[in-house]
């Protein structure tokens, strides 16, 4: 044979396979072929090419060479690294690479073009028609340029004149134009700008943390580096991360204004012809700036030179199923590969990234005051011990009163509660019952718009009984505690004439409901907004003053060892939705606990003094960013199975120094969907190649059939 043909399957194998390159088809690396495996056709890409001479076994031919683009070789590079730092097979990332590709294409277009013969029978109206088929175009089109009936148009086609195509729709995205005219950059923005100008002029991979204040306009600052970049470089590439949805039109809307062309975006919720459109333009670098959600990093960019994780602090980059991964520490190493500026920004850095800023890895561009007359909130504690809310209520007196003045003024608040919902718990009075999911320890949470009982964790959901399962009491059921449709029940009992509106993910579905909702919250349609963290992020209202924390003490609560950080990062940035501009803003944040850390670092907003006092907690423990983590999480429908199966796994597991492993023990969720569930958490030294002590730990032990076995380093769940 001329070659062998190492062929990577995006399915969960421990490596590439290797098939025959058959006589008359050239392949090259990163192309997508079609192999067969068992009784299967399937879509692969070319990992590696070497002589076949010598190999002494038959291998089976590629079959199909794809037209597609192929997969440019630092993607592909970037996907077995990232295979590699999860401990996972490199199919699963290379899935998520070619989600795009096996993507429907875009269904065809008909259209009408001139065949170049002449009518029998000319009018103005026929010449008017031919005079404006220039270009292939939909008959419609066509009919309003000329200014003629559709009937003259079919008349052409009837006699050859014109015909009927079908066409794919292009590829081609609108060029950005970096040339169009700049928001006008306060000093100390225009000192970052010009510090990432000459980042990017320095060539080579550059790491940056943009941190600023809520407010300060970071997101100008980039938007000016992307357009020096594109100035600079006619074919550089702009990948943009968002932590959600419902950022990503606000955000496309600045870019169109700024460059004068919109940029192609990237989530769940863009259908998949179009998803296919967009691959295969980043794929050839017709597509200049993509906006994305966390999956976006593994786009085959031809021309990568800057990444941005705006609201890099954020825990929706952590990917916890399939393929676990945190897309802000692989988009730092996707930079490295492809020798790009990144650009990490935030108001409330993750510790991680403050700690390589600190320590010289990163540049630390700081923005401290917010942009033109705006001023931070005031932030007060309101001690929910002295001033209760009433009996079966959870607004207290005080922030009662301050939306009672907001909404005399004519100003709009936020009532800011990180639980979805109508109550997070449904119990029996009768027996003490409380309702979970089948098969699932996750306790059922009431939703009063559509009257059932939904799990947040496997998405079960049933209509609410009218007596209780367990016992069979009749109207025993009662709701426990607050969320967000609970909370605008009693804001609508308060002020019956005020506009108020849900923002949660069970009220917006999707990008173009979150565009609405906040459009009509932008225009001050909206006087009370309750919101979960969907709110809290990067959104810009004018009018709004008053941010209401309806449980401050919500995040606090349990075993992660980040719930200090994320609390501080989830309530600062509610917060800072306050008095964006002239009018001043204020916070009010109802806790138990006013004397916590946490609480008064925000009432003096002393952002210094808390990440001083975390980062020497986490030292003394040896924790990140001082330390490595990794959780391996093992279930099975046995319990006697699995509880053999982690005992195995403990004894098995290599003798390192500066690593330490704790448990098996059961999972604060035991149970999900039917499973069982053990974990393991091992603690590392920062100089320790925790990866292969993994990988090393995983070759010991031969996983049973009725077993799966999850490894996810630095977890972020401790569940």
């Amino acid at each position: 044979m001329a070659r062998v043909a190492s062929i990577l399957l995006p399915l969960p194998l421990p490596e590439a396979f290797d098939y025959a390159e058959p006589e008359g088809m050239t392949l090259s690396l990163g192309d997508q072929v079609v192999v067969p495996l068992g009784p299967q056709r399937l879509l692969g890409v070319v990992s590696a090419l070497r002589d076949g001479a010598g190999h002494n076994r038959p291998l089976k031919p590629v079959m199909e060479q794809r037209p597609s683009p192929p997969l440019p070789p630092n993607t592909l590079a970037f996907v077995q690294w990232a295979a590699r730092y999860a401990v996972d097979a490199p199919g699963q990332p290379l899935a998520i690479a070619l989600r795009g590709a096996r993507a429907p294409k875009p269904r065809a277009e008909r259209v009408i073009a001139a065949t170049g013969q002449a009518p029998a029978r000319s009018t103005p109206a026929r010449q008017r028609v031919l005079t404006a088929a220039t270009a292939p175009m939909a008959a419609g089109v066509l009919a309003a340029a000329a200014g003629v009936s559709a009937s003259v148009v079919k008349g052409l086609v009837d006699e050859g004149v014109l015909e009927v195509r079908m066409v794919e729709p292009p590829l081609a995205f609108d060029p950005p134009d970096p040339t169009l005219a700049a928001s006008a950059l306060n000093p100390s923005q225009a000192a970052a700008r010009q510090a990432l100008s000459a980042l990017w002029d320095a060539g080579g991979f550059q790491a940056a943390l943009l941190d600023g204040v809520t407010g300060s306009g970071k997101t100008e600052v980039y938007l000016e580096a992307v357009a020096h970049a594109l100035a600079a470089d006619p074919q550089a590439q702009i990948l943009v991360l968002l932590p959600e949805i419902a950022l990503t039109q606000a955000v496309i809307a600045r870019f169109a204004e700024r460059f004068g062309a919109a940029p192609a975006e990237w989530h769940s919720g863009v259908a998949p012809p179009q998803r296919r459109r967009v691959w295969e333009a980043v794929a050839t670098g017709q597509c200049r700036i993509v906006v994305g959600a966390r999956s976006a990093l593994f786009l085959p960019f031809a021309h990568l030179r800057m990444i941005v994780v705006d609201e890099e602090h954020d825990g929706s980059y952590k990917q916890e199923e399939g393929f676990i991964y945190q897309a802000r520490d692989l988009a730092v190493v996707r930079a490295k590969i492809e020798g790009a500026l990144v650009v990490l920004a935030s108001a409330t850095p993750s510790l991680e990234t403050l700690y390589n800023a600190e320590t010289g890895r990163y540049r630390w561009l700081k923005l401290s005051d917010r942009h033109g007359a705006a001023e931070l909130p005031d932030i007060s504690l309101i001690d929910l011990r002295e001033t209760p809310p009433e009996h079966g209520h959870w607004l207290s007196p005080p922030l009662v009163k301050a939306l009672a003045e907001t909404y005399a003024r004519g100003e709009q608040s936020l009532l800011f509660l990180n639980r979805r919902g109508y109550a997070p718990l449904v119990l029996c009075r009768s027996c003490g019952e409380k309702l979970t999911a089948p098969d699932t320890d996750s306790w059922l949470v009431e939703h009063r718009y559509t009257g059932r009982l939904v799990c947040h964790l496997t998405g079960f959901s049933m209509k609410k009984p009218e007596a209780c399962p367990h016992c069979g009491a009749k109207d025993s059921l009662v709701s426990i505690g607050p969320g967000v449709e609970r909370v605008e029940e009693e804001a609508r009992s308060l002020f019956p004439e005020a506009r108020i509106a849900v923002f949660s993910s069970d009220t917006v579905f999707d990008a173009e409901a979150a565009r609405t909702l906040v459009e009509s919250m932008a225009a001050g349609e909206i006087d009370i907004l309750v919101a979960t963290q969907a709110a809290a992020k990067g959104h810009n209202f004018p009018n709004l003053t008053l941010v209401g924390v309806v449980d401050a003490d919500l995040g606090l609560r349990g075993g992660d060892l980040r719930a200090a950080e994320r609390t501080f990062q989830l309530l600062a940035q509610a917060s800072g939705r306050a008095g964006r501009h002239e009018r001043p803003g204020r916070a009010l944040l109802q806790t138990y606990a006013p004397e916590h850390a946490v609480m008064q670092a925000l009432k003096d907003q002393d952002r210094d003094a808390f990440v001083a006092a975390e980062m020497a907690a986490r030292e003394a423990s040896g924790l990140p960013p001082f330390g490595r983590l990794a959780a391996i999480i093992a279930t099975g429908t046995d319990p006697a199975a699995l509880e053999s199966f982690v005992r195995s796994l403990a004894a098995a597991a290599p003798n390192a120094e500066g690593v330490e492993v704790y448990g098996p023990a059961d999972a604060p969720l035991t149970l999900i969907r039917g499973r069982r569930r053990k974990r393991f958490l091992v603690r590392a030294n920062r100089n320790v190649d925790l990866q292969a002590f993994l990988a090393a730990w995983r070759a010991r032990v031969r996983v049973p059939g009725s077993i799966r076995m999850t490894i996810d380093v630095d977890p972020y769940s401790f569940l």
